[in-house]
This record gives C-alpha cells, sequence and structure tokens, in this order.
C-alpha cells in the first residue's frame, strides 16, 4: 500500500512524469500503428458483409472505437479533476486540459460516423435519438470545459472550474451506456464490450477489437505528447526543463 501511494505521489511530479512519458511514448506510438492498421485493413478488405447491413456496417471499425474512446476520455477528465481537486495536483489539470480536445475530437468523429451509418440504416442522417442526443451533450460538455479553460485567466481558477464540470457531466455517461435499454431507441445496443462475449463471428469482432486497441493507444500516444509540451511549457523556468532543453539542443548539434 505505501508503494502504490508513494508510486501515485511521484505521478504528481512534472519531472518524473516527462521521463516517464518519454519512454512510454515509443511504444504507444507503434502500437497504435499497427494495431490500426492490422484491424482498419481487416475490418475493410477482409470481413465478411453484415447479412442485414451489407458492406455498410464496416464503419463500426471507426465508429464503435471513437464513441467508446470519447467516453472513457470523459471518465478521465472527471477522474482527473476528483485528483486536481483534492490531491492538488497541477499535472491532473494538465491531463484534463491536454484530453478535453481529443475526447471533443472523437465524440464528433463518432457522431458524424454514425450519422453516415445511420442514413442508409434509419433513411435518415440524424433523428433525436436517446443515444444521439446524449452523445451531443458529451460534446457540449467537452466544448464547455475548453471553454471553460481558456475563459478564465488565472490558472487555479479556471484548473476548479474545469475539474467541477467535468466531474458534474461525468453523469451523463451511464446515460449514454444504457440509454438503448432505458428507453425505447432507434439504436442498437451495444455492439461491443470488453466484458461481454460478442455476438457477431470471430472474423468480424477480432478485427474491431484491434481497433479499439489501437484507439485506446493512439489516445495515450496523443495524449502523452500534448501533456509533455505543456508541462514543458509551465514549468519553464525550472532547473530541470533549462537542463531538458539544453540537453536537447546539445544532442541536436552533436548530429
Amino acid at each position: 500500500m505505501k508503494m502504490s501511494w508513494t508510486w501515485f505521489h511521484k505521478l504528481g511530479s512534472p519531472k518524473w512524469f516527462y521521463s516517464l512519458s518519454g519512454r512510454l511514448l515509443p511504444w504507444l506510438s507503434v502500437a497504435a500503428v499497427l494495431l490500426l492498421l492490422a484491424g482498419i485493413a481487416w475490418g475493410l478488405a477482409f470481413a465478411p458483409a453484415d447479412y442485414q447491413q451489407g458492406n455498410s456496417f464496416r464503419i463500426i471499425y471507426i465508429h464503435v472505437p471513437a464513441a467508446m474512446l470519447a467516453q472513457s476520455c470523459y471518465v478521465l477528465l472527471a477522474v482527473a479533476g476528483v485528483v486536481g481537486l483534492v490531491w492538488k495536483m497541477k499535472l491532473a489539470d494538465v491531463a484534463l486540459q491536454c484530453a478535453a480536445p481529443i475526447g471533443a475530437w472523437m465524440t464528433a468523429l463518432a457522431l458524424v460516423t454514425g450519422a453516415i451509418w445511420g442514413k442508409p440504416t434509419w433513411g435518415s442522417w440524424w433523428v433525436w435519438d436517446a443515444r444521439l442526443t446524449s452523445m451531443l451533450i458529451l460534446l457540449f460538455l467537452y466544448f464547455g470545459i475548453i471553454a471553460l479553460g481558456q475563459a478564465i485567466g488565472n490558472r487555479d481558477s479556471a484548473a476548479k472550474a474545469c475539474a467541477v464540470l467535468a466531474i458534474v457531466g461525468v453523469v451523463n455517461i451511464p446515460i449514454i451506456k444504457y440509454s438503448v435499454q432505458w428507453w425505447n431507441t432507434l439504436h442498437q445496443g451495444a455492439t461491443f464490450t470488453l466484458t461481454e462475449r460478442p455476438a457477431m463471428p470471430a472474423e468480424m469482432w477480432l478485427p474491431l477489437l484491434l481497433t479499439v486497441l489501437g484507439f485506446y493507444c493512439f489516445f495515450g500516444a496523443v495524449l502523452l505528447l500534448r501533456m509533455r509540451l505543456e508541462v514543458l511549457r509551465r514549468e519553464a523556468r525550472t532547473q530541470w526543463v533549462r537542463e531538458q532543453v539544453l540537453g536537447s539542443l546539445g544532442r541536436e548539434a552533436a548530429r
């Protein structure tokens, strides 16, 4: 228990995080590229067509990972908000601010691909379905956090306001997840989860699993990269950042 708390507090150190993320970033980047290439190529070119939807179902290999990641990212924002408010870790605010734009892009991608999928399936680009409406609310929550973080000049006040909005808004996540069960909606139930056996055959869900994992690795790589840049910006006056920059310049000059 003591070791876990020590690791937790170490994670709040910008210098320790920068060092750890630098080691993780290449692995996540390579994993994201390999998983996405394999999953998307398999799903689009080799997976069999759906017996009802034909080839139009193939957008699932983009839509489902984007929708899952959009929701997971917001949960991360809420967790970062709690950590920032309770333990006063500034790195939690860095994570929250850097993850919000990625989550917004994933939500927008899920909505756009869902509309493309919905046109041949439902005959309409958009319906005010419970799942679609709650996903649109999620996008507005992301926009609210991004705008709030930029509108408040004082960094500590902005961090607290964004943390509160992230925590309050997380109530929308179970609404998104269970909307197809709580209300009579056009949207189908969960196509793929990590906890239940998929109903589709293996040659269809295996590439989907690869793309889901690829999306999460991509998210991890982009988030770490954005956080590293933000940490350098916020800690620009510290000695360790100066040493880091001078070391990087020295290595570039040596080349």
